[in-house]
């Protein structure tokens, strides 16, 4: 079937654009089953009022419409023209949020958040009241409790206990289960500990003491290199206050891990985070630590950032059992145009979010039909040769969408904290965004 282009975009708009054919819409009946549940627009009546291309089409415009500052009118139509062309072709799609809100009310268009959760009843629940907003506008958050003081400290102005970092994920939880994302699905949540917290004992067996509970929440331990140390080595590691950095209890690393295997092995949970891994590579570490990630991980983010994400279909640029890098290198550099305008067309749910989003500039373009590639070039998923083309391919990824990053640079100006980024300690050309790429779970 082909594509039917809105009556606002005529034919003649696709003179300059990339791709001039109109594309099929290759959808299958459970994909369009689902984006008619999700994503189109539904009328007053809650019946849908929007096609799969008017919608790709409602994104494509929104998202183009931040090059109006930088160009002209063809411009913009030409680039909406290629954003539509590489949504309907499923070469390209953002992220869910994006398809969801974009020219539309809510207009919120971030998968990932991070809030901060500090040592006081007024942050705990300001976090609260945050992380609803966020989820309905569709994003998800993640948090870092491991700044809470642990359960039976002392609670100096009511002369009281604390009840503990893993009650208060409690009331997280219930408000994620009351709030649906957008009015149509469940807001995600990640909830990280760190592996010295005196509380982890807890936290590692959260969903095995109470079944059923935490369904919202993703939990994962922050493992540092002192632990995994300890561990290699079986050693005994700290379990620190983090309200007085008193040394609580000092346990056999071994034996928090057996426990977080065992947990893992129950439940699914908690998984790990490498904590000091993903601060050695933290782009911005003049701006603090990173200290938790977006619902399922791929995300690490500073407190008050969001990302928008997107993958390119890798089995699209597959032909005659070989990869098309050209192709592959335009779409890379379309994929980090199209985040990049998202950010700036995209309304925040917070004012201290689209600062921090519009300081950093942080983006994720990933990859999704991965298997399919493979199949398409005859390379059996569990070889050599498919890791060799998977560090190639997104070493190329990488390599292609800073350039394309630094091409924005040039023309719209660097991300505004650059100068005390890494990039700039390494001697690198401004970037317009603080973080490129990443590998979203499209599966």
């Amino acid at each position: 079937m082909l594509i039917p282009y809105p009556e606002r975009f005529k034919p003649q708009d696709m003179a300059n654009a990339s791709h001039p054919q109109t594309p099929r819409l290759h959808l299958t009946a459970h994909a369009r089953t689902v984006l008619a549940y999700r994503y189109l627009k539904r009328g007053a009546d809650s019946k849908v009022v929007e096609s799969p291309s008017a919608m790709f089409m409602r994104v494509a415009e929104t998202a183009a419409e931040a090059d109006r500052p930088f160009s002209g009118e063809n411009t913009v139509r030409k680039t909406a023209a290629d954003f539509f062309q590489a949504m309907a072709r499923l070469d390209f799609l953002p992220n869910s949020p994006a398809l969801m809100n974009a020219g539309r009310e809510l207009g919120q268009l971030s998968a990932c958040f991070v809030l901060p959760v500090l040592d006081s009843i007024e942050s705990i629940f300001d976090a609260v009241r945050d992380t609803a907003l966020i989820h309905k506008s569709g994003g998800g958050t993640g948090f870092s409790f491991s700044a809470l003081r642990p359960a039976n400290d002392r609670v100096q102005s009511t002369h009281g206990v604390s009840s503990g970092p893993v009650s208060f994920m409690n009331v997280f939880d219930v408000t994620t289960e009351t709030i649906k994302q957008g009015g149509v699905r469940r807001g995600a949540n990640m909830g990280l500990l760190s592996v010295h917290h005196p509380d982890i004992r807890e936290f590692i067996a959260a969903k095995i003491s109470r079944p059923g509970a935490y369904g919202n929440f993703n939990l994962s331990v922050s493992v540092t290199d002192p632990f995994m140390t300890a561990l290699i080595q079986g050693e005994r590691y700290d379990l620190v206050n983090p309200r007085t950095g008193q040394v609580m209890d000092r346990p056999l690393a071994a034996e928090m891990f057996d426990r977080i295997v065992d947990a893992a092995w129950l439940s699914g949970d908690p998984g790990l985070i490498f904590i000091d891994r993903i601060n050695a590579a933290n782009p911005l570490p003049g701006l603090g630590p990173l200290e938790a990630t977006n619902p399922c991980g791929e995300q690490p983010l500073l407190p008050y950032e969001s990302c928008v994400l997107g993958s390119i279909n890798l089995a699209r640029f597959v032909s005659r059992k070989k990869v098309d890098w050209d192709r592959l290198a335009a779409m890379v550099h379309l994929g980090v145009h199209f985040l990049d305008n998202c950010l700036d067309v995209n309304r925040y749910p917070l004012p201290q979010i689209r600062t921090m989003s519009l300081k950093n500039r942080k983006i994720g373009l990933g990859v999704m039909g991965w298997a399919d590639a493979l199949i398409r070039l005859g390379i059996p998923y569990d070889t050599p040769d498919a890791l060799d083309l998977g560090r190639r391919l997104m070493a190329f990824i990488q390599d292609q969408a800073r350039a394309a990053s630094a091409g924005l640079a040039r023309e719209r100006g660097a991300f505004s904290t650059f100068d005390i980024s890494r990039f700039k300690e390494q001697g690198q050309p401004p970037l317009r965004n603080a973080t490129t790429t990443t590998i979203a779970p499209t599966g």
